[in-house]
């Protein structure tokens, strides 16, 4: 039917004025409630009864005593980055993990422009030996690394090179942590045989060689004793029927 000009314009203007306040409402009440409660928000505990953070000196001084009862049963602790790198909240986080009772690692940022023997030492130099320390992990992302890209075989000797000094000194596997872009270029989930450690927030990863052992499921958590937000991750739960691709 063709539209007659006069009065009925300005009236229909206002109903689809009106109406796009009405759609609009619950989306804007929505995002309200989800900016309030992403802070709080992590995986099911009955899917993943292990759960626990990763810190630096960026978290701050924190107040460990506070953490057990959050959830946090677990921490790996920035311990070192690059060749020489020792990050300045390492020794009082790793003595407040402990004596807060809760299970704690180390974490090494590699980089992509210095020999994995040199930043192996730097590892090994500044982490102790504890029978009761989470596995070593290896940080491998692009995000604060320096612009050196060297190629696949260049990549896996270094890498190769921390893995067997940092593992025949504390004994155990290291643990891998890819973001998807990283492992996009080396490949590294199906190159090396070790736990992975899979960056996706919010969502379950779906990304690397084989499945993973820890997710990091946010990196926007708040807890009292930490000042600003912390990464959230949680362990696979073996219980857990494995998802099929």
């Amino acid at each position: 039917m063709t539209e007659q000009p006069g009065a009925a314009k300005p009236e229909r203007r206002r109903k689809t004025k009106w109406g796009c306040g009405i759609l609009l409402a619950p989306l804007l009440v929505g995002g309200f409630w989800a900016v309030l409660q992403a802070p709080h928000w992590h995986p099911s505990d009955a899917d993943y009864p292990l759960q626990g953070i990763d810190v630096s000196h960026h978290q701050g001084q924190i107040a460990w005593a506070k953490l057990p009862a959050q959830g946090v049963d677990f921490a790996w602790i920035k311990a070192t980055e690059g060749g020489d790198h020792v990050d300045s909240a390492f020794a009082a986080n790793w003595q407040g993990a402990r004596d807060a009772g809760i299970r704690h690692g180390a974490y090494h940022f590699f980089t992509l422009c210095r020999p994995g023997a040199e930043q192996a030492a730097n590892f090994i130099a500044t982490v102790p030996v504890e029978a009761d320390a989470l596995p070593p992990v290896v940080d491998l992302e692009y995000l604060g690394n320096c612009g050196t890209r060297p190629g696949q075989a260049g990549f896996d000797a270094e890498l190769t090179a921390f893995l067997a000094a940092v593992e025949a000194h504390y004994g155990q596997r290291a643990v891998l942590y890819l973001t998807e872009e990283f492992d996009r270029t080396y490949h590294v989930s199906a190159r090396f045989d070790r736990p992975l450690w899979l960056r996706s927030l919010l969502r379950e990863p779906d990304f690397g060689g084989r499945f993973w052992t820890v997710w990091q499921a946010s990196n926007f958590r708040r807890l009292d004793g930490i000042e600003g937000r912390v990464d959230w991750n949680v362990v696979r739960n073996p219980a857990q029927p494995t998802r099929t691709r």
